[in-house]
């Protein structure tokens, strides 16, 4: 990993440090550009597949999404196989490991207790004259949730977008998922899924999944709002639906970064930065540290880590390119770097980790103290892993109970109440040029007499 010292940095080239791609920055694999050169005839990029996806789903609905998934994922499926049936969620059961089943119940409950605790209040208070004055808190109609897949399966991903949206009382949970080259999903997708609420479930992937969930096709109903993490095509697309559904959020790479002193563990710590790195070659792992020493020992115990890992390649390259150790003065500059850098994991493995806690601004999450490990995060501990990545956190929250409610005001006003603000509101709505807004209240003060007729 390089090592950086930031000591003598200028605030331009330590706002540079924190610096990600932008989402249109983002270089496709080779790959991936013959793939899309055989689809499509030209090498398009990335913003220009997905919205010639989309608009191909949003007019031809089934047929576009079912040719996308075969040309593109090498899937061929029919508008009767697109959905997963009972008896496949029934053969699921019997391919999944008791010992894995438990632990994934144990996380779900956690998960349910965190969020349950999350969930906000419909309420009305009382004003002078008998006005009442309040919020209805409601859940979504239908919610559609998208699960990475294909060569790789997160039923983590199903709890921590199912569960919360269940807790909040969503009707109807649908999902969408890569499916495998001969069309299956993994048992513990399926049965993840099964156990948090999920009534639908359906074999798409990809910018093809995200506009079926938001337009509605002749098998996929139309969700009100899609959640769920994803690749850049995935990400794109729900950038391109947005208006016609809502969204979580726009989610890009992995990234955790790491404060640590002196004390910290450096083997514990290297293994820290890989738990990220072997997500993605464009992953961020970094750490922040006031001790040169540790600097050196987590550089050495990544490159012993890395040569075991099984996925050696594609941590190596995340690590390449966003990896770095950023030695700085003190653990003060290194939560001002923190802070400029807006992680979606932050750990603190410092003597004292909560006497940090109320400087530490923008964060997906955090994670306090050696043994809280941004895994017990990812799986188990009952926060939501869904996260905002980019530096994002600055302004993003973390999925939560809310993400699958909508607020709506409550304004009931007495005709005393009513009368005694008409004269403020004809004001306002006449300094705006808006006659009828100020007609509205003039009207029930000159009728107030008649009110009864």
């Amino acid at each position: 990993m390089k090592i950086i010292d930031a000591a003598g940095l200028s605030e331009r080239e330590l706002k540079e440090l924190a610096r990600r791609p932008a989402f249109d920055e983002i270089s496709l694999s080779p790959k991936v550009k013959e793939s899309i050169k055989a689809v499509f005839g030209q090498e398009w990029d990335a913003r220009r597949v997905v919205d010639e996806i989309v608009a191909g789903v949003r007019a031809a609905g089934d047929e576009k999404a079912l040719y996308y998934t075969k040309a593109l994922d090498g899937v061929k499926l029919t508008a009767d196989t697109l959905e997963v049936t009972p008896e496949e969620i029934g053969a699921a059961r019997g391919k999944t490991d008791d010992g894995v089943m438990g632990a994934l119940e144990r996380a779900i409950a956690n998960v349910r207790r965190f969020h349950e605790e999350q969930l906000p209040k419909t309420w009305l208070t009382e004003r002078a004259h008998g006005s009442l004055l309040g919020q209805k808190v409601t859940p979504l109609d239908r919610v559609g949730l998208y699960v990475p897949g294909g060569t790789a399966a997160y039923p983590s991903s199903v709890v921590m977008n199912a569960v919360p949206a269940a807790v909040a009382g969503v009707k109807e949970i649908i999902m969408c998922v890569p499916p495998g080259k001969g069309g299956e999903i993994n048992p513990y997708v399926l049965a993840a899924a099964e156990k948090t609420g999920v009534r639908r479930i359906f074999k798409l992937g990809g910018a093809q999944a995200i506009a079926a969930m938001a337009f509605g096709t002749a098998t996929v109903p139309k969700a009100d709002k899609i959640t769920g993490p994803g690749n850049i095509f995935v990400t794109l697309a729900k950038k391109a639906v947005y208006g016609y559904c809502g969204i979580d959020m726009l989610a890009g790479p992995s990234e955790i970064l790491i404060i640590a002193d002196a004390a910290a563990n450096p083997s514990w710590l290297a293994a820290d930065l890989l738990s990220q790195a072997e997500h993605d070659p464009l992953s961020a792992a970094i750490l922040v540290t006031d001790s040169r020493d540790l600097a050196g020992r987590v550089a050495a115990d990544v490159k012993k880590r890395l040569a075991a890992l099984p996925r050696r390649e594609t941590a190596e390259l995340s690590l390449t390119g966003q990896g770095r150790i950023i030695i700085v003065k003190d653990l003060d500059a290194a939560v001002k770097i923190a802070n400029l850098y807006a992680p979606e994991h932050l750990e603190v493995a410092t003597r004292a980790p909560f006497a940090l806690l109320p400087y530490l601004r923008h964060a997906g999450a955090i994670f306090l103290g050696q043994y809280s490990p941004e895994p017990l995060g990812d799986y188990f501990a009952g926060p939501n892993h869904v996260l905002p990545t980019g530096g994002t956190a600055r302004f993003y929250s973390a999925l939560n109970v809310e993400t699958f409610m909508k607020k709506t005001s409550i304004i009931a006003y007495s005709g005393q109440a009513c009368q005694e603000a008409a004269a403020d509101v004809i004001r306002l709505a006449t300094a705006e040029g808006l006659a009828a807004h100020a007609d509205s209240l003039k009207a029930r003060l000159e009728g107030e007499e008649n009110a009864g007729n």
